[in-house]
């Protein structure tokens, strides 16, 4: 399979996953403590699969420099995923707002990359 291709597929999984984080970002913004577990786990699972097929691209066929930028803001975003899901939401407890915010922030700027890597 091309890169492009590859690189292409990631984008749409995690422009998937960027939709559920703007939605559970709703969510808490609008009161809720934390968003439905089937939501949360949707959105894990799509930035999931998006980054293993970013990891796979880098590692058997070589992403652009851009690409690689990208893909480690998204480890980065994912380890606060992983904290918010296992430290708050597994635990009933409120999400927090300053670290959903900072999580996203990194997964757009990290999206942004990647798009202008496929498109410019």
């Amino acid at each position: 399979m091309e890169t492009l291709t590859l690189v292409e597929v990631a984008a749409i999984l995690l422009g998937l996953a960027a939709l559920g984080g703007l939605g559970m970002a709703a969510i808490r913004l609008s009161g809720t403590p934390r968003p439905p577990d089937w939501f949360a786990m949707g959105h894990g699972f799509a930035a999931a699969a998006g980054v293993t097929l970013l990891i796979y691209a880098a590692v058997t066929v070589g992403i652009a420099p851009m690409a690689q930028v990208a893909l480690g803001l998204f480890v980065v975003a994912a380890l606060g995923g992983l904290t918010i899901n296992l430290k708050y939401h597994r635990k009933l407890l409120p999400l927090p707002i300053p670290l959903m915010l900072g999580h996203a922030a990194l997964a757009v700027t990290g999206y942004v990359l990647l798009l202008m890597t496929i498109f410019g």
